[in-house]
């Protein structure tokens, strides 16, 4: 009888990356107990009235992973194939991530499983309030702060924000990020996590001495993220020749290839909302139409992936080139562990995604602040704050990694989890 292959749980994955750190770090039982699991969690039914006069019921999920340094901080996904185990694991990843940069809070996730391609705006908006209808009571300012995630936005989140008020009675700006400028958003915010993964790019090129101008890349998505990685990438001097991104009306990805670099400004006329490329405007410009999983394959120095988790495994990682020098990971969790084995052996330098992509929850703590105090910076001051916050983390993990011999995933797990572990010892939790 043929054995059936386990299926990908990410949560299980993230706690693999804490055991073994956990183990480094000689941390207690309480202790290993309380950081490995989270420590509040909420499953709920969002009953929404459909358009066509129908009824449907969302299911919706938010948890707290770990509150010690702060309040609990983490986007909220709107996705298919959403599990409560996916959100566990983003939420423990949001802990760590938070501690890594060194920003006064938690880890939190939350997300809805349905999909935004077949929803029109109203009841994208009967979803969003429904979801705060349901959890009013366990977020705020001071509790829990969402943020948007995979295909959610800036509206969505002005509509959650509009309902919380409501049913608070009073205003709560600080309730939420990634508003829209105007409406308690911060300039800077959409920019905040491509951007923060270039200038951890960039503290790791100038380590190997590789100027940017003389690199490659291949990047995986075209989401918000992946926009602004291959914008400020670029003007670095840096050459993305691929990049991939799914395609709605098939149902698969495709990866998009110029040798002589792909035109940002031209593929960005020819994508959605969604950052889902149209193929045959591509091939009509010339991009060369790859399988989607050929991104990983590319002859180039830097992969750069910037969608979902798991993208980097022990199926596809032989396939890296022996060229590439670095991963930037855009993306939350898009390395196996057993993928993240074999990368370590070839050394290559990995920014890991806790590290990498923490450019958006430190720019959405820079909107927290504006918002609670009711005072917005100029878009210069943000980005200026950002860059100051991730190469300063960058360098305090490149120095661990250097000292202690280990590799720069450890290395990060090393400082968060010792940030964490030590305030729940000084609130006297463990």
């Amino acid at each position: 009888m043929e054995k059936k292959e386990k299926a990908f749980n990410s949560f299980e994955m993230a706690q693999a990356q804490f055991d073994r750190v956990a183990d480094l770090l000689d941390l207690d039982t309480g202790t290993r107990e309380l950081l490995r699991y989270p420590m509040r969690e909420y499953s709920f039914a969002i009953p929404v009235r459909m358009d066509d006069g129908t009824s449907r019921v969302f299911r919706g999920f938010r948890v707290q992973h770990n509150d010690a340094r702060g309040p609990s901080k983490g986007g909220i996904r709107f996705h298919p194939h959403e599990t409560l185990d996916t959100v566990r694991a983003l939420a423990t990843w949001m802990t760590w991530k938070c501690a890594v940069v060194d920003i006064p809070l938690g880890g939190g996730k939350g997300g809805v499983v349905c999909d935004p391609h077949h929803l029109s705006l109203r009841e994208q908006e009967q979803i969003c309030r429904g979801w705060v209808r349901q959890i009013a009571r366990n977020v705020g300012p001071n509790q829990d702060v969402p943020a948007p995630d995979v295909m959610t936005n800036a509206q969505h989140m002005l509509w959650m924000l509009d309902e919380l008020e409501a049913i608070r009675g009073e205003k709560l700006p600080g309730f939420i990020t990634g508003k829209p400028v105007g409406m308690g958003g911060s300039l800077g915010r959409k920019e905040a996590t491509g951007y923060g993964v270039v200038y951890t790019l960039r503290e790791a090129l100038k380590e190997l001495d590789l100027p940017p101008e003389k690199t490659t890349a291949s990047v995986q998505g075209f989401g918000n993220v992946s926009q602004y990685m291959i914008e400020l990438y670029q003007k670095l001097g840096g050459k993305v020749i691929c990049v991939s991104s799914w395609n709605q009306k098939d149902q698969k990805a495709y990866a998009y290839r110029k040798l002589d670099g792909v035109d940002f400004a031209e593929l960005m006329s020819i994508t959605n909302q969604f950052g889902e490329i149209d193929r045959e405007k591509a091939q009509a410009l010339g991009y060369e139409v790859l399988p989607g999983d050929a991104w990983i394959e590319q002859e180039v120095d830097i992969l750069m992936p910037g969608a979902l988790e798991n993208q980097i495994n022990a199926d596809n990682v032989g396939r890296i080139s022996q060229q590439v020098k670095i991963i930037a990971e855009g993306a939350n969790g898009p390395t196996s562990p057993e993928a993240d084995e074999v990368i370590h052996r070839r050394g290559i330098f990995m920014i890991p995604d806790f590290l990498c992509n923490a450019g958006g929850v430190t720019c959405s703590y820079f909107e927290q602040v504006q918002s609670n105090t009711n005072y917005y910076w100029e878009k210069e001051e943000v980005l200026s704050k950002l860059d100051h916050k991730m190469t300063a983390a960058f360098h305090s993990v490149l120095e661990v990694a250097k000292s202690r011999n280990l590799y720069m995933r450890d290395a990060a797990y090393v400082i968060a989890i010792d940030r964490v572990a030590q305030a729940c010892r000084q609130r006297g939790w463990v």
